[in-house]
C-alpha cells in the first residue's frame, strides 16, 4: 500500500514538473469549480427540501392563527350574548314580577345571524323564559341533558358543548337545526329569593362551519375542529366519517401539543399542525400529506442536473482562456524583473493582464521610480520641516518685540522708574517662562491667558498706557487645555494694527467661554477696523504675509490659525469678523479639551 502511494506520487510530480502552468491552473480551476458546483448543488437541494417543509409548517400555523382568530372572535361574540343576557336582564328582574322574554328577544334580534335561541330554565328543569317565542317539547327533560348537567355541576364556568341537533322545541316543520350550545348556571331572583338556573344559549353551527371550511392549506391539506377528547366538532369529511366510509386520526391529534408534528396515519406520512382554540378547550388541526410538499422536487432536480451539466461546460471554456489569459502577462512580468535585477534602463512593466498582475507591474514601476526619487524626497521632507520649526518659533518669539521691551527697561533704569523696570522684567520673564513650558506644546487655558496677561502688561507700559486691556474666563473654562501661544499673536496683531492707529483710548478685551463642545476665546479691539478683502487674506496661506503700511510680519496670526486646523482639524481655527471703523473681533474656537483628552495633543516633556 506504501509503495502504491510513493508510485502515485511520483508520477503526478512527473506530471505536474512536465505540465505548463496553463495546464495546470485549467485542471486544478475546472476540478475545484465542478466539486464546489455539485456540493453547492447537492447543498441547495437539502437546504430546499429543509427550508419547503420548514415553510410548509410555517404556512400552516399561520392559517391555523387566522383561523383561530376568527373562531375565537364568533365566540367571543356569543360569550357576550351569555354576559349581557345573564349580568343586564336576568340579575336586574324579578322573574315574578316581570316576564325576561321582552329582553331576551330584543338580544336574540340584534344577533340572530349567530344565534338559533336563548333559553333560561329553573333548577329542575322548567323553562322560564326563551326567544324567540318558542313551545318546550312535552317529552323533553332538559335538566338531563348534556349541557345542563354540565353547568349545573361546574356554576363558576361556561359550558361549551360539541355540535348536535337540539331538539327542544316543538317545531310543525321537523326543520331542527345543528347548533353549539353555550350554557352557565345563573341565579334567578323571584320574589325576594334567590333560586338556582340555567342559561342556553344555541349557536348556529353554520357560523363554525363557514369560518373553518374556506380554509386553503398546501396541497391536498385540509383542516378539520376536535374538542378537548377528540370529539370531532368540525371535518370537511364528517358525514363520510360519521357513516364509517373514512377515518381520522383525531384522537391522537387530541394528546399533540400546539405546533408542528409528522405522523403516519394508515400508511401515509402527513404533516400535522395544532392550534388550540381559547375559553373551549378545542383544538384546531391542520393537515398536509408529505407526498404534496414532494410534487414539485422532481422538476428540481432535472433544472439542478442540466444547471450542473451546462456550468461545467462552461467552466471548462472559460477556464482555458483565462488560464493563457493569466500566464501570458505573467511571464512578461518575470522577464522585467530580472531586467530590474541587472539594474538595466527603461524596463517595460507594461504587460497588462489581470488586475492583480497588472497592479504588481504598476507596484514595481513604482518602487523603480521611488529608488531614483528616494533621497530627492528626503532632502525637500528636511528643508521643509525645518522651514515649518522657523514659522513656529517666529510665531512664538518676536525678536523685535524682545529687543523693544529690553531698550524699554534701559530707558525706565536711566530715568529712575526702576519699580516700572522690575515690573517690565518680570512680567517679561514669566512670559518666556510660560512661552517655554517645560517644552510641552499643550498648556491650560488658564496659563494661556496668563501669558497674554503678561504681554498686555508689558506693550502697555511701552505704549504709555495709551489703551486699556482686560481678560476675563467663564468658569471652569481656564481648567480645560489648549495648544499653546494662540493668544499672544492675535494680541499683537490687534495691538500693531489695531491700537497703534486708534483715536482716542484703545480698548483690548480678551474672554473665554464655552460654546456647546467648543472654547471660544475672543480677542476685541476698537481700533480702525479693516475692510472684507483684506480679512479674506490674512487667513489665506498663499497670500501676503503682512498688512500694507503695518507693523509686525503678520505670519504669527496666520500661523495660529493652521496649528490650531493641523492639530484639531478643519472645524477650529480663527474667525475675523471686522469692518472700517468698527473695530474688529477675533473669534479662536478649540475643543474642550479635560486633562485626559489633551494628553493625546501634548507631545513629550523635556526633563
Amino acid at each position: 500500500m506504501k509503495d502504491a502511494v510513493q508510485s502515485l506520487r511520483r508520477r503526478w510530480q512527473e506530471l505536474y514538473s512536465r505540465s505548463s502552468i496553463q495546464m495546470i491552473l485549467s485542471l486544478s480551476f475546472t476540478a475545484v469549480a465542478v466539486l464546489g458546483l455539485v456540493g453547492l448543488g447537492l447543498t441547495l437541494f437539502l437546504r430546499f427540501s429543509s427550508s419547503n417543509n420548514t415553510q410548509q409548517a410555517e404556512n400552516s400555523q399561520r392559517v391555523l392563527t387566522q383561523v383561530n382568530w376568527n373562531l375565537d372572535a364568533y365566540l367571543r361574540r356569543i360569550m357576550r350574548v351569555s354576559d349581557t343576557a345573564y349580568y343586564s336582564v336576568i340579575k336586574n328582574t324579578d322573574v315574578e314580577d316581570k316576564s325576561l322574554s321582552p329582553a331576551l328577544d330584543l338580544l336574540y334580534e340584534n344577533n340572530r345571524d349567530s344565534l338559533v335561541s336563548i333559553a333560561v330554565f329553573s333548577q329542575e328543569g322548567g323553562l322560564v323564559a326563551d326567544a324567540p317565542l318558542q313551545k318546550l317539547k312535552n317529552s323533553v327533560s332538559p335538566r338531563w341533558e348534556d349541557w345542563f348537567t354540565q353547568a349545573t355541576n361546574k356554576i363558576e364556568n361556561l359550558h361549551f358543548s360539541t355540535p348536535h341537533v337540539q331538539n327542544l322545541w316543538e317545531d310543525p316543520d321537523q326543520r331542527y337545526r345543528w347548533v353549539v350550545s353555550l350554557s352557565r348556571y345563573v341565579e334567578l331572583s323571584r320574589g325576594g329569593s334567590m333560586e338556582g338556573g340555567v342559561l342556553l344559549v344555541d349557536m348556529s353551527f353554520s357560523g363554525i362551519e363557514q369560518i373553518c371550511k374556506d380554509v386553503d392549506l398546501a396541497g391536498s391539506g385540509y383542516l378539520y375542529l376536535i374538542d378537548g377528547s377528540g370529539e370531532i366538532i368540525y371535518h370537511p369529511r364528517q358525514q363520510l366519517i360519521y357513516a364509517g366510509l373514512q377515518e381520522e386520526n383525531n384522537l391522537a391529534a387530541a394528546g399533540y401539543s400546539d405546533g408542528s408534528h409528522k405522523e403516519t396515519f394508515q400508511g401515509s406520512r402527513r404533516q400535522v399542525t395544532v392550534k388550540t382554540v381559547g375559553y373551549t378547550g378545542w383544538k384546531l388541526v391542520g393537515v398536509v400529506p408529505m407526498e404534496s410538499l414532494w410534487d414539485n422536487y422532481g422538476q428540481l432536480v432535472l433544472f439542478v442536473l442540466f444547471v450542473l451539466l451546462f456550468s461545467v461546460f462552461l467552466l471548462v471554456f472559460v477556464n482555458l482562456r483565462l488560464s493563457e489569459w493569466i500566464t501570458a502577462p505573467v511571464k512578461k512580468l518575470d522577464r522585467a524583473v530580472k531586467d530590474l535585477e541587472a539594474r538595466r534602463k527603461d524596463i517595460d512593466f507594461d504587460v497588462g493582464g489581470p488586475y492583480e498582475v497588472e497592479h504588481l507591474s504598476h507596484s514595481l514601476r513604482s518602487m523603480a521610480s521611488t529608488m531614483d526619487h528616494l533621497m530627492e524626497d528626503i532632502i525637500q521632507q528636511e528643508e521643509q520641516k525645518r522651514r515649518s520649526e522657523l514659522d513656529v518659533l517666529q510665531s512664538q518669539i518676536n525678536p523685535h518685540f524682545l529687543y523693544n521691551t529690553l531698550d524699554s527697561v534701559v530707558w525706565m533704569t536711566e530715568n529712575g522708574r526702576t519699580q516700572d523696570a522690575v515690573v517690565m522684567l518680570t512680567s517679561l520673564a514669566r512670559f518666556f517662562r510660560i512661552s517655554l513650558s517645560r517644552g510641552s506644546n499643550v498648556i491650560s487655558i488658564g496659563d494661556e491667558l496668563e501669558h497674554a496677561r503678561h504681554y498686555l502688561t508689558i506693550q502697555k507700559m511701552r505704549y504709555k498706557n495709551k489703551f486699556s486691556a482686560a481678560i476675563t474666563a467663564e468658569e471652569g473654562v481656564e481648567g480645560l487645555y489648549t495648544i499653546k501661544l494662540i493668544v499672544q499673536p492675535v494680541l499683537e496683531n490687534a495691538i500693531y494694527h489695531g491700537m497703534a492707529y486708534a483715536d482716542g483710548d484703545g480698548e483690548v478685551a480678551v474672554r473665554a467661554f464655552r460654546e456647546g463642545d467648543d472654547v471660544i476665546i475672543q480677542v476685541t479691539d476698537n481700533g480702525p477696523g479693516m475692510p472684507e478683502e483684506v480679512v479674506e487674506r490674512l487667513l489665506d496661506p498663499g497670500g501676503p504675509t503682512a498688512l500694507a503700511g503695518a507693523k509686525g510680519s503678520g505670519i504669527g496670526f496666520r500661523n495660529v490659525h493652521q496649528r490650531l486646523r493641523l492639530t484639531f482639524g478643519p472645524a477650529y481655527g480663527l474667525t475675523i469678523l471686522s469692518e472700517p471703523d468698527d473695530g474688529t473681533t477675533v473669534r479662536i474656537r478649540l475643543p474642550a479639551l479635560d486633562e485626559e483628552a489633551a494628553r493625546r495633543y501634548r507631545k513629550e516633556e523635556t526633563p
